[in-house]
Order: structure tokens, then sequence, then C-alpha cells
């Protein structure tokens, strides 16, 4: 088989980062090119702010353009403002959807160039590859970034907009990281949760290398360490998996390539669990446009890499290089696996030639996403936690800056041995009571921690509640209103707890945005 060049697939590349002859100086400075820091940056633009984008990577739209081409929503008609017009600019390249012509079904491709022409359009640049080392601040207010690299960028409002929360931890703020217990914020579904009906294992399997033999070994991907107990905290994270855009059109459909590093026996728990008949591991694999999908994790064993990403949220860029590649590793060499090793079934095999990845998408990455689905890093805590009784609507916030509406959606976090049995632990999915607000102090720290920052998308959220709120069009929506807050905040000379809500909500409506 051909052999791919993975050169260009990393995360951390130091070699590659622009270094500057001088700082880069803006109204507003935003850290990560995610979609939240796109719409803050065109929001803020639109309003006459100068803006500029330092991302650690090479690519923009974080997950939304990094193969998450099915959109989790919950209730469509919650998305307003710049988030449903990204939508309907997808509407305009497919022939239209939904009755305004948003469509939420899109290529990673179409999503990479809406963000692009928008970037382009306000006049704002992003400098690739910038690591962010450290934080200067004056008392409470955030001064400057300085970079790995020696660069630094110095704004008068900052915006956090990575996944995992790092220019908020480097300037002082609280967070939290892993999943409280239950007793903290009064929840139910928080902390260690046994139980669910789904991604669990649906056959008894037995997880030492010789079967019935713990002195053997654990299988690759099991832990023995101690279950806990029911809504206890710990430091575990959801686990992380690559959105991968597969094709079956002949013409531009890949062979999968055997990645760096190969090693079948990781897959042994597969191979055992399809031995015991259940074969569900790429069974969520949904049509976007052009005959392309958005595989996704789907049962027990399939892409989440379930506790090998614990370490992500407050690594160095080093460390989740990593990370990062293992990965890879185990995401393309499962579907590898699964298509050429002659342990796997005849028809499991036959099934998996008819797919490939897509030649026209990823095409500097291999043809593999350059963003890790990264699903929960750290965790502002700030006034207000959104926490399962918001969801619940027990408790309700009157100072929204966008809506919330998914189900409380938590990953696995953990796969154990209990009484010689795998058995995964973590995964929860709860519907909410409704759409309920998002309070405008839970994306601002508290007053004394930092003045001049932002964070829509680690904010200050429970674990079991992030669940409800990590999605795309929800980053999307509080990035637009966290840009509009900067702008409100420098306009009046305040710190950013003090500008005035019922200007922002005026401005917010008049933006389009659904409060």
């Amino acid at each position: 088989m051909e052999v791919v060049d993975f050169s260009q697939l990393k995360y951390y590349m130091p070699e590659k980062s622009e270094r500057l002859e001088r700082a880069v100086e803006a109204d507003l400075c935003i850290y990560g090119a995610t979609p939240a820091a796109i719409t803050a940056a065109v929001q803020a633009a639109g309003m006459g702010t100068s803006v500029v984008i330092a991302e650690a990577g090479y690519h923009l739209g974080g997950t939304t353009a990094g193969g998450l081409g099915k959109t989790d929503f919950g209730v469509k008609d919650t998305i307003g403002g710049l988030a449903r017009q990204f939508y309907r600019e997808m509407g305009e390249k497919y022939g239209g959807g939904e009755e305004d012509g948003a469509v939420f079904l899109f290529e990673p491709s179409a999503a990479t160039e809406v963000f692009q022409r928008w970037l382009d359009r306000a006049g704002v640049k992003i400098y690739y590859g910038q690591y962010l080392r450290s934080v200067t601040k004056r008392g409470a207010r955030i001064t400057e970034l300085v970079m790995e690299n020696g660069n630094v960028f110095r704004g008068k409002m900052f915006i956090d907009a990575t996944y995992e929360g790092d220019l908020m931890a480097r300037s002082g703020v609280a967070y939290h990281v892993g999943r409280e217990a239950n007793s903290v914020y009064q929840e139910t579904y928080n902390g260690i949760q046994f139980g669910s009906p789904t991604h669990r294992f649906n056959a008894w399997i037995d997880p030492y290398v010789l079967p019935g033999k713990p002195d053997s070994g654990l299988l690759p991907g099991v832990s023995d360490e101690a279950p806990g107990v029911q809504g206890q905290g710990d430091k575990s994270v959801q686990a992380y998996n690559f959105r991968i855009c597969l094709t079956n059109i002949p013409d531009n459909r890949l062979p999968f390539p055997e990645p760096p590093g190969y090693n079948p026996k990781r897959f042994a728990l597969l191979e055992r669990y399809l031995r015991a008949g259940v074969w569900d591991a790429v069974s969520l694999n949904s049509m976007l446009q052009q005959g392309k999908t958005d595989l996704n994790n789907h049962g027990a064993v399939s892409t989440d890499h379930i506790g090998a990403n614990h370490a992500w949220p407050e690594a160095d860029f080093k460390t989740r290089e990593a990370i990062f590649q293992d990965h890879v590793n185990y995401n393309l060499g499962m579907l590898y696996f699964l298509s050429y090793d002659d342990s796997v079934p005849s028809y499991i095999r036959e099934e998996m030639s008819q797919w490939g990845l897509a030649g026209d998408e990823f095409m500097k990455t291999a043809n593999w996403p350059h963003q890790l689905y990264i699903r929960e890093g750290r965790r502002m805590i700030s006034e207000v936690v959104i926490n399962e009784n918001h969801c619940r609507h027990y408790v309700r916030e009157h100072d929204a800056v966008a809506i919330a509406s998914y189900k409380m959606d938590s990953h696995n976090c953990r796969r154990l041995v209990i009484d010689g049995c795998c058995v995964n632990e973590g995964n929860v999915e709860v519907m909410t009571a409704g759409p309920y607000p998002i309070s405008y102090r839970a994306i601002v720290p508290k007053g004394e921690q930092c003045t001049n920052l932002l964070v829509p998308v680690c904010l200050s959220a429970s674990h079991i509640a992030y669940g409800s709120l990590r999605l795309e069009p929800v980053f999307l929506m509080l990035g637009q209103s966290a840009g509009t807050a900067a702008v409100l905040a420098m306009e009046n000379d305040c710190d950013i707890q003090s500008v005035d809500y019922d200007a922002l909500k005026r401005r917010l409506v008049q933006d389009g945005q659904l409060l």
C-alpha cells in the first residue's frame, strides 16, 4: 500500500511558527481560532474595533471545520445571530434546507471557506503557530500575551476562545478540570456515573490478555483503577475522538492508510467484542453533502479513545502533541484494523472496503482531520456556574447572552474492570427541561481575578451542564456576544463585569441574537 506522508499532521509545530519583529497591537486580542473566535472577531470588527487572532495551530474553524459536519443543535429555533447566518450560508452553497434556507449538514471544506471569507471581509488577521507562554497583567487587567517564540500581542480587551482555556488559566482565573461531585452544585448526574443504557458493553468481555487470568495483564484501553462510587468527583475528562470525513464515492475514496506506529494488538479488545457478536463501531456514520460523511463514536468500543485524554486540558504543547498523535494512531488504526486484519470477520472487512478517506478534504494533513474533538477542557468558575439545575429549569438567570437547548451529554470517561468484566463509565444522556438562558456572568471571570477577559468556550459550568453547552452553534453564539460585550466595555471605558446589561441586550437583539 502507498506510504502516506503524515509529516504535516501535527498539533505542535514550533519550527513553523511566525516570528515577528515587533509586538502586535489591537483593541481586541483573541486567543484561539475556533468558531467562537471567528464570530467574536467579525462582530467586534463590524462595530469599528481593531481585532487580531493568535492561534496555536495552523487551521481555523475548530471542530466545525475539522470534521463535525453533522451539527448537534438541540432546538434549532434557538440559534440566532451570526451562528444562524453561518448555517444560512451553508444553505446557499447546497440549495437551502430550513424555512430560512439554513442547512446543518456540510463538508469540512465548506465551513473553512465561509470562515475564511468572513475574516477576510472583516479585515481580521490570524497569526498561526502562536503557543502561549505567559500573560502580563497590571493589577486585574491583562496587558499582553507572550508566546513561546517571543512574539507579543497587546490589547485593551482579550477573549479566550480556545477549547482548553489556556489564556484563562494563565491569567489567574479560577477553573475546574474533571467532574465535580454531585454535592458541589446539588446535582444528580455529575461525578462518576454507572448504568447508562447506551455506549455500554452489550456482551460480557473479559479484560485480561489471557481470559480469566488477571496475572496476564489487561488488554490495551482497559484500566484497573478503583471504580469509585456514583456521584463522586474525580479528574476524569470525557473521551475525545476525531470526527472523520469518509466517502463511498469511488473516484474520491482513498483507502485507509496504515498510521505511523500501527500495532494491531492495541485493538484486541475490539476484536474480542466482534467475536462476541457485536458490530457497531462505525454505526454512527452520518451522511453529509457530496457523498461524504461525519463518522462519530458509537457503542462500547469505537472512535472514542476512552481514558487517553485526561492530561490534555492542562498539558504543555509537547505533551498535547503526543496525545494528539496517539489519538490519530488509535482512530485511524481502528479503521485500518477493521479493513485489513485477518482476525476481523470477512463481512466486516467487505463493508469497510466500501469506505475510505475523502480525497478532497484535509488535503494538507494527509486527508485526516486537523482538529481533535476536544469535548471538554478547563471550565471557568465565575459568579454564575451553569449546572444541572439550570438545565432542569430549577434555576433561571436573567442576563442571557445566548440560549442552550441540547441534552446533558457526557461521553464515557473510563473503561474499568468490575468482577472480571469490561465496563464503560461516565456516559450520560439526559434531556433538559427545554431551552434555557446562558448567563452573561458565566462568560466573564470574577472581577478580582481579571477585568478585561471573556471566556465564551471554557465558560463557567459544571461538567454535566457543559455537556449541554459544548455545541459548536452555542460557541458561535457566545463568541458573537463576547465580541459585542468587549466593544461596549471599551466604548464605556469600564471593566467587562460592569458592562450595562440592558445596553448589551439591545445590541445583541439588534444583531439577531436570540435571548
